[in-house]
């Protein structure tokens, strides 16, 4: 099995939660992993995983070319994915947003991708059902329409990308079909947030058997700021005792994965209410360093 992160900019929390999930895998995968590949644009920030991880430097460029003609930016997911499965066809391929971990058997999902099963992270529900303002629009666009040679129909799932793995069978001719209904959608000018995830959606459920990863990764996608301030602090101890890979392993097998949220929904009422409190009680007595003028 083949890892995958795609990692762009300089957001040094998507870096540290990318390096947190692959120590998580490191920790089981030794022996079922083949490699994991880093592509990204800011290289410097792998180089303590250097012995366990390849990264693949991208220009601006390439990625520009894998946003495709429609200059949409998630194609580039689909296109690493294809970069990677024409590297090695036939292993199995499991692409992992940043802020995910292993918390469940490598061994079961490496077994059910041999078998051809394929993975995303949840299924959320039939796209006709969502109730979001996108997903509604999403659904009045291409109900009943054809994109990539597929026909849209009420029991299309729209399954969460932030996990997405692939059975070494068919793998390119579901990645080009992914491609195929992302760049139709693009086309027709289909509400864009959410194209890339209803491509793979559709096109692995078209081709494979499909299950979810949630019972063995996590995907902390709605709690990140209670997650990064725990992997942080991980991390800043790991470079404080200057611990080896070996030793942060070590050191992750006593983190507690259960204390923390892995999802947690709020209200926009929350959100503008939070918004609002903080604009009417601004904080008092802020203080900065003054420079001295020199003479």
């Amino acid at each position: 099995m083949q890892l995958l992160y795609l990692v762009f900019g300089n957001n040094i929390q998507n870096h540290f939660q990318a390096n947190f999930s692959i120590l998580s895998f490191l920790r089981q995968g030794n022996r079922l992993l083949t490699g994991i590949t880093v592509v990204t644009d800011a290289p410097d920030f792998y180089r303590h995983l250097a012995g366990a991880v390849t990264v693949h430097t991208i220009d601006a460029g390439t990625l520009e070319e894998w946003q495709g003609e429609f200059r949409f930016f998630w194609r580039a997911k689909i296109k690493a994915l294809e970069f990677v499965a024409r590297q090695q066809p036939e292993v199995p391929l499991l692409y992992l947003d940043t802020d995910t971990f292993l918390h469940g058997s490598l061994e079961k999902i490496s077994q059910e991708l041999a078998a051809g099963v394929a993975f995303m992270h949840e299924a959320e529900a039939p796209l006709s059902t969502l109730t979001s303002k996108t997903e509604r629009r999403m659904w009045q666009q291409i109900n009943g329409r054809a994109f990539g040679g597929i026909t849209m129909h009420e029991q299309h799932q729209m399954w969460n990308a932030g996990v997405v793995a692939i059975p070494a069978g068919r793998n390119l001719e579901a990645i080009a079909l992914a491609l195929r209904i992302c760049d139709d959608l693009s086309a027709q000018q289909v509400t864009p947030r959410l194209i890339e995830q209803f491509a793979l959606s559709v096109a692995l459920s078209e081709t494979y058997p499909m299950q979810e990863a949630r019972p063995y990764i996590g995907h902390y996608w709605s709690t990140k700021e209670e997650w990064n301030a725990s992997i942080g602090a991980f991390l800043l101890e790991s470079h404080l005792k200057q611990r080896s890979v070996a030793a942060e392993l070590e050191a992750l097998g006593s983190f507690d994965y259960q204390t923390l949220p892995v999802k947690k929904i709020t209200r926009n009422t929350q959100h503008r209410l939070t918004k609002l409190v903080s604009k009417l009680l601004p904080p008092r007595e802020v203080e900065f360093i003054t420079p001295q003028v020199k003479k």
